[in-house]
């Protein structure tokens, strides 16, 4: 393994080692380890704008770095759908495991090299799923007016975080073609092929929990309209079109326990 970005300080460069790409890859592969969660994750669509690594490094927790790809970080807006949640041993409730989820997130790696995605926000509209989440995954959970609808292919969705200060935001996509796995060392790779989250309660505590999916198959979607505002609400000032936009077909997902980062296994 190589050590961090150059942009990191000294005594932080000479703990932190980057990712490898046999470690990027190996985090597809499923844990060795009892599955607490099951969902569905639908009308996925991911937007990433390019952001300076040090703005990022900024904003972390103490035990996370930010990853790069081509010396670049990368913030991303991805608003879906989230069906059939619940409990590995409880069948899916109605209305209870069906919501929507609009999220903006980067990507970080410990100083271990594990590659992870760092939520800054979570808006979602299910009251009862923003309680759990941060209750017990130590995530930044919103409780957000939002809606759905797909018409002849194109999906329409709406999010207004509950908070005075917040405008509302519209996406408007149409799914393209054919849709394919992401090659690894690619930069679609780096920005979807994620498994591994953290997570930081409020002493500073850091955890990381394991996902496990069926690799995303993409494609490029015909966007006509989208919104910066989940990222101003979360402190960052994006401008231009985003540098990469995927739509992913949905995919069925394992939940596996969270766990204190400085004692979970790779």
């Amino acid at each position: 393994m190589t050590t961090s970005a150059e942009w990191l300080s000294p005594s932080r460069a000479q703990i932190a080692l980057t990712p490898t790409e046999a470690q990027r890859c190996e985090y597809r592969q499923r844990p060795d380890s009892p599955v607490v969660g099951r969902q569905r994750w639908n009308q996925l669509l991911f937007a990433h704008w390019k952001i300076d690594p040090a703005t990022v490094q900024a904003t972390l927790p103490r035990g996370l770095y930010v990853d790069t790809f081509g010396g670049a970080a990368y913030l991303g807006i991805v608003p879906f759908a989230m069906e059939r949640v619940r409990p590995a041993w409880l069948p899916a409730l109605p209305w209870v495991s069906w919501f929507l989820e609009l999220n903006v997130r980067t990507y970080v790696h410990d100083a271990r090299g594990r590659p992870g995605v760092w939520f800054y926000s979570l808006d979602c509209n299910r009251a009862l799923a923003v309680a759990i989440a941060r209750r017990f995954f130590h995530l930044p959970y919103f409780r957000a007016r939002m809606v759905a609808s797909l018409r002849e292919r194109k999906i329409h969705y709406e999010c207004q975080r509950r908070d005075e200060n917040a405008g509302v935001c519209r996406y408007d996509w149409t799914p393209g073609g054919k849709s394919e796995p992401v090659a690894p060392g690619s930069l679609d790779f780096f920005l979807v092929e994620r498994y591994l989250l953290f997570a930081a309660d409020s002493e500073g505590q850091l955890y990381s929990g394991r996902v496990h999916h069926a690799p995303y198959r993409v494609n490029q979607p015909s966007v006509s309209q989208f919104s910066v505002e989940p990222a101003r609400l979360a402190g960052f000032r994006l401008t231009g079109e985003p540098v990469s936009v995927l739509a992913a077909l949905p995919v069925d997902v394992a939940i596996f326990p969270l766990m204190s980062a400085t004692r979970s296994s790779s």
